[in-house]
Order: structure tokens, then C-alpha cells, then sequence
């Protein structure tokens, strides 16, 4: 069976990576609101950030199961792996859905860092988790499409040479579901940002940089559709479901880790005479914490090991997504409380992964859309909403 002893080598490799990437380094990057530029591009270097690329185009060519174990352990390490995942769950539809020629032209730029696809523009301001409402369209004009709309909470847009985009090429009131009609760009940004995509930064509550975009009449080439026009929507739901068990795996990485913290804290922190870790009252909160995310664990490799073999996943990932984020954001409240006022000081890291971790009870998809998912696809209750 799968668990934390699954990969050791591959694990070990990652952990020693990070030794180059101590809390100091995070601290100062959340202290600045700065992006880990130097972190990414080592893990490009090291082929870590191409572990999904298949060997024929210069990647490692593992599968997502190894790919989410690399997310885990650098969260595990303290870091946040957040500020370059996108390039690992993106990379699934132009690796499924793309053409020889596509692939090609990309896959080998991105596994050397000469090309970044770091951002996955989907979200709407009027759209939300909705995404079959999204109103961006991309309309054809000869050879090429012709961009009109807004995105909101497009992230690494600055930090990416590649975006993948989802629009409506067929309004909706001419297609027989909504969840036709939507296709599937890879856009280059610098073409774009010359050519009337205006970019503006939304400030949020951790380091994680994000935006507003809009498409005023930008043209793309016809060559940037990802496989067959009108059918995007399938394609970004396999992305989604890679996305959703990868940040599974980072949300364990935190729980791990805050566990690991709070744990040495009880052990350490004397008070009234006696090692905190001896009430109670502190020990039954971590060991309640640990038990929770090692179940997660479990449910992320479930999910992983079915994705890798082609197998539908949709439950399992959205199960795995909702109990690692639980439970990392559970261990996230037990290590602030052991630390008690020590843990709002940014010397101690607790407070900067406590905001980091509590992003996934919310992005990128909440935990009641999971549960509603679960309560009609899985156990064939009426569609709340």
C-alpha cells in the first residue's frame, strides 16, 4: 500500500534540494512580497518543476503520483510550493490534448526554463467556481481568434511566458449545454501584453501574486487551440483534477509540517514545571492532527495512483483535495495554539503558513463546491445549486 515511505528516494532528493531554501529565505520573500525567482529556477535546473514532461522532450517523466510527492516535500520543508505548481497540473492538457507540433515547440523550452506556462487563466469575476458561464470569448477571423472579456485571480501572469486560457467560441445560446462551446488556448503573454491584455495586481493575504485581466480585442494565432475547438471544457476538468490531488499533496506537506512544529514546541516550551506536551489538553489536539493527515495522505495517493491510470478520479480527487485542506488548515490552528503568542511572530513561521494553508479552504475550488459535488455525483442526491 501507498504511504509517507512511498518514493523515499525521490523524497530524499527533494529534501536535500530545499536545504538551499531555509525558512529564512520564505521569510523574507512573505516580509517583501516577493516572488521565489531563485527557487524556481532551480527547480527547473534540477528538472524537478519538469517532472511531468515525458523524457522525449527533456522532462523526468514521472507520473502524477511522483509529481505530488515533489509539491509535498518542499511544503513539507517549510517552502510553498504554490508560487510554481501551476506548471506541473497546466502541463496535463497540453501533454493530453495538444498536437505533436505543439508539443514540440513547447515542451522542451519549458523542460530547459527558456519557456514558463505558469498561469491558468479560467476564473471570472461574474463566473466564479461557474465556470461553464464564463463570458471571454474567442472569436475566429481567419487565422486567428479575436480575445474579449476578464479574468480575476490569474496568478504568476509576470512570472509566465505561457498562459493557458479557456473561452466561449460558441455563444451559449447556440450550443445544446453549457458545458459545450468552451475551447482551450495557449496564449504567449508578452504577444498578448502588446496587444491589448492589460494586467493589474490584486493584493492578497499571503505571497502569492495575483490579477485582474482584461481582453480588449486581443488576437492569438488560430495554431494556440489545444485540440479541438468547443471542447475545452473536458480538457481543463482532467487539469482540474491534477490540480486538485497536487494540492492535496501540498496541503499534507503543511500538515506534516505544522504537526512536525507544534509536536517539537510541546516538547520543548516548559511551563508551571512541566513540558506542555504532557497536558493533555495539548498532546490529544496533535495527535488528533497528525491522525487526520496521514488520512488524507492515503486518499491523495488513491486519487493520484487512478489519474496515472487513466481511470475517471473526479470523486477521488475532490475527496482528497477537501481532507487535506481540513486537515492541514486543523494542524495550522493546533501549531498556533501550542505556540501560543510565539507563533504570531514571523521569526517562528507559523503565522506565515498558517495564511498559506488556509488559501485551500477556498482555492481552487471551496470545500462546500466539493461537498456538493460528492453529494450528487457520488451519492446521487438532487443538485444543490
Amino acid at each position: 500500500m501507498t504511504d509517507r515511505n512511498t518514493y523515499a528516494s525521490l523524497r530524499a532528493r527533494v529534501r536535500e534540494f530545499c536545504k538551499d531554501f531555509p525558512d529564512d529565505y520564505w521569510r523574507e520573500l512573505d516580509r517583501t512580497r516577493s516572488y521565489p525567482e531563485a527557487f524556481t529556477r532551480a527547480m527547473t535546473e534540477t528538472g524537478l518543476l519538469g517532472a511531468l514532461i515525458p523524457t522525449e522532450y527533456g522532462g523526468l517523466g514521472m507520473c502524477l503520483a511522483e509529481a505530488s510527492v515533489i509539491l509535498e516535500e518542499v511544503n513539507y520543508s517549510g517552502g510553498n510550493a504554490g508560487p510554481a505548481h501551476a506548471q506541473m497540473y497546466v502541463m496535463g492538457t497540453l501533454l493530453r490534448y495538444g498536437s505533436e507540433a505543439q508539443k514540440r515547440a513547447y515542451l522542451p523550452k519549458i523542460a530547459r526554463g527558456e519557456l514558463r506556462l505558469q498561469a491558468f487563466g479560467v476564473t471570472e469575476p461574474d463566473a466564479g467556481s461557474d465556470t461553464t458561464s464564463l463570458t471571454t470569448t474567442a472569436v475566429r477571423d481567419g487565422d486567428r481568434y479575436i480575445v474579449n472579456g476578464r479574468k480575476i485571480y490569474i496568478s504568476r501572469v509576470q512570472h509566465s511566458d505561457l498562459m493557458l486560457l479557456l473561452a466561449r467560441t460558441t455563444p451559449l445560446d447556440r450550443v445544446q449545454r453549457k458545458s459545450h462551446g468552451l475551447s482551450v488556448f495557449l496564449i504567449d503573454l508578452h504577444d498578448a501584453l502588446a496587444n491589448g491584455l492589460t494586467v493589474a495586481p490584486i493584493p492578497i493575504m499571503m505571497n502569492n501574486e495575483t490579477n485582474k485581466l482584461t481582453f480588449d480585442n486581443v488576437p492569438i494565432p488560430a495554431s494556440s487551440l489545444i485540440g479541438e475547438e468547443g471542447r475545452g471544457f473536458r480538457y481543463i476538468l482532467d487539469g482540474m483534477n491534477a490540480e486538485r490531488i497536487l494540492i492535496a499533496a501540498e496541503c499534507i506537506g503543511d500538515g506534516h509540517w505544522f504537526v512536525e512544529r507544534a509536536t517539537r514546541r510541546a516538547q520543548e516550551r516548559a511551563v508551571f514545571g512541566r513540558q506542555i506536551g504532557q497536558n493533555q489538553g495539548v498532546q490529544f489536539p496533535i495527535a488528533r492532527a497528525h491522525v487526520n493527515v496521514e488520512a488524507a495522505d492515503l486518499m491523495r495517493f488513491r486519487a493520484a495512483e487512478k489519474f496515472d491510470r487513466g481511470e475517471p478520479c473526479g470523486a477521488e480527487a475532490n475527496m482528497a483535495k477537501l481532507l487535506a485542506a481540513d486537515a492541514s488548515w486543523e494542524a495550522a490552528n493546533v501549531a498556533l495554539q501550542t505556540y501560543g503568542g510565539y507563533g504570531f511572530a514571523a521569526e517562528y513561521d507559523i503565522e506565515r503558513k498558517f495564511r498559506e494553508t488556509r488559501l485551500y479552504q477556498v482555492a481552487p475550488l471551496s470545500t462546500n463546491l466539493i461537498l456538493s459535488y460528492v453529494a450528487e455525483h457520488v451519492l446521487g442526491l438532487p443538485r444543490s445549486y
